[in-house]
């Protein structure tokens, strides 16, 4: 990052950009000496601040302080950062990419700061998917209004200087809705992080979107209805000058946060220009990006991919049976594609997530436990994670909801897709959440974790990787028992930093339990790393280690639909048929 230019400024503004986290099932909020998936929101508000620096938006002789915080790496006292503004003379607090489990949490740190007369501002999905399905009538929207807390629904590129001079005059409205009008973002200024705070991160990865938007429908994502449904991109140019100025400051490890890069117009470009910067500039650039499970139709897609550097790809598989991926939109999703999908990422040796949500209106504790078998048997992928179907604040499915008076959770700081937030036609809330912990107990197995192994090293993958990565979610759930996404590098928890409405323990008793906790934890989490290294090394050995071979792993063939149990469950039949007639008579069509 360039130096500033020497400043006249004769005036500071303190500007406070925090991502904050929630609070876990014993009220303490989840945060991590290091953790792992850095926060895009803040990179993106953090280059626009940088940007409104640049520009003086509050004058010649006004120098804006930017201070960016994610509170799943940093402790974060409200105090401190009402002395910060106090310091500076003038500030405001903003909130950013608050999710709705994040929203009491945001609530509650705003408290302090509003008492001692510092301006709050809050943004992000929250704020966005409410007013966006709901016209904002959401009792925590209603509650934030009513301390005095400015609200920002929509995007901050063009708009962020507005709030800025109106934080500066102390005349914040009290809402800023554009959600009608969401910008353009090619040659918007860049997101960017400072590489102190990338250094907080697990691997120091950042991130940045190459564009945003989705065009599928499905009735679970809030995406499609905070980012829209069209295509904004930035340009290859941009990505371009995003990836040199953190290279610049030492990042090179990125996180491509488009929902589904597959569909960016503009991929193989962007790929092309990357994959020119690593051949021929000699960059040493890895990315992890997020794709469809129709991304391999697209030709040199994956080829591409491996050649710019990805080392791992997020993959919304989210179930096996046809009615439920219709039932909830996402008729993108064919059960039929899924092996040829995951065999063409194996084969270019990139590491497969795979998200898989349970709860969908037919499942039972039994056909989830049956499906999840059954993944591990024919599809060959790596990482699965496990969610809930919750009804997000701002989606389809949680709008239906409100609006027939369903009685849903109203603690939001439960919405973060690993808890039960609404009934289920078919399981009880208990049935529900044994379901949940036994897909993944039937997954995680160190039977199945071996053939996992086996498999990227037959292909000569990149297990070694894949050996942290299963540590990592393994040990997310059965040793800190929170999920992998929402996990890092040591918990911390600080005892003064518990949910209001719980009581504060005593120190004799809250700092030997932490403390016998966490060595603990480190313990097992040691000892589950070594066990599985010496599976990787006996497997690396062994001289038939490129001759194995499993169902999952052979190539697909017609008869698929005839032999794999996958295409058996109850509703698989009927689709199976169905694509078939389609594709025979767009065979027909083209002869």
């Amino acid at each position: 990052m360039p130096a500033p230019a020497l400043s006249t400024a004769t005036k500071k503004f303190c500007l406070i950009l925090l991502k904050p986290s929630h609070y876990d099932d014993d009220g303490y909020v989840i945060q991590w000496l290091r953790s792992t998936i850095p926060s895009n929101s803040l990179a993106a508000l953090y280059g626009l601040a940088r940007d409104c620096r640049q520009r003086h938006v509050l004058g010649e002789d006004v120098e804006i302080e930017i201070h960016p915080f994610d509170e799943t790496n940093t402790r974060i006292r409200p105090e401190q950062l009402a002395r910060m503004i106090e310091n500076a003379g003038a500030g405001v607090v903003m909130f950013v990419g608050v999710q709705s489990n994040q929203f009491p949490h945001t609530l509650d740190l705003a408290k302090p700061l509003l008492a001692r007369g510092v301006q709050v501002a809050i943004g992000g999905f929250h704020v966005s998917g409410t007013m966006s399905m709901l016209g904002g009538n959401d009792p925590d929207i209603h509650r934030a209004r009513a301390m005095g807390i400015s609200l920002f629904a929509g995007e901050a590129e063009g708009r962020l200087e507005q709030v800025l001079q109106d934080a500066y005059a102390k005349k914040l409205k009290p809402l800023y809705n554009y959600m009608a009008d969401l910008p353009g973002i090619e040659g918007a200024p860049i997101p960017l992080i400072s590489s102190v705070r990338a250094a907080r991160t697990a691997g120091h990865v950042t991130s940045f979107d190459a564009g945003r938007g989705c065009p599928f429908q499905c009735s679970f994502c809030t995406i499609i209805n905070v980012q829209g449904r069209k295509s904004r991109r930035r340009s290859p140019d941009d990505v371009e000058t995003i990836i040199r100025e953190n290279v610049a400051q030492g990042l090179r490890s990125f996180f491509i946060t488009d929902d589904n890069f597959a569909r960016n117009k503009d991929w193989e470009v962007i790929l092309d220009r990357i994959i020119r910067l690593r051949e021929v500039d000699k960059l040493k650039l890895s990315f992890i990006i997020q794709v469809d499970t129709l991304c391999h139709k697209l030709p040199n897609f994956i080829e591409k991919c491996a050649a710019a550097g990805v080392r791992r790809v997020f993959i919304g598989l989210e179930n096996i049976n046809p009615d439920s991926l219709a039932g909830a939109h996402k008729r993108q999703n064919k059960i039929t594609e899924y092996r040829k999908m995951l065999l063409a990422w194996k084969a270019a040796k990139i590491i497969t997530y795979c998200g898989y949500i349970t709860g969908f209106p037919n499942d039972t504790v039994e056909s989830i436990k049956r499906d999840v078998e059954i993944v591990k048997k024919e599809l060959p992928l790596d990482i699965l994670e496990f969610f809930y179907l919750t009804p997000l604040p701002g989606s389809e499915d949680h709008q239906k909801l409100v609006n027939a008076g369903v009685q849903i959770d109203p603690d939001l700081n439960r919405y973060d897709l690993n808890h039960v937030c609404a009934p289920h036609p078919k399981m009880s809330r208990a049935e529900w959440e044994r379901a949940y912990l036994t897909a993944w107990e039937t997954y995680y197995t160190m039977e199945h974790m071996e053939t996992v192994l086996k498999r990227l090293v037959a292909k000569k993958g990149r297990a070694n990787n894949a050996l942290v990565l299963i540590t990592w979610f393994m040990g997310s759930i059965h040793i800190e028992k929170v999920h992998p996404l929402e996990s890092g590098v040591i918990r911390l928890k600080f005892r003064r930093d518990r949910r209001p409405g719980l009581k504060r323990e005593p120190i004799w008793k809250f700092y030997p339990k932490f403390w016998v906790e966490s060595a603990s934890k480190i313990y097992k989490l040691t000892t589950l790393y070594f066990r599985l290294r010496g599976i990787y090394k006996r497997i690396k050995v062994d001289p038939k280690r490129f001759k194995y071979m499993d169902v999952a792993l052979t190539p697909v063939t017609d008869h698929d639909t005839e032999d794999l149990e996958m295409f058996h469950t109850p509703s698989a039949p009927a689709f199976v048929a169905q694509e078939q007639r389609r594709q025979h008579a767009h065979e027909h069509a083209a002869a």
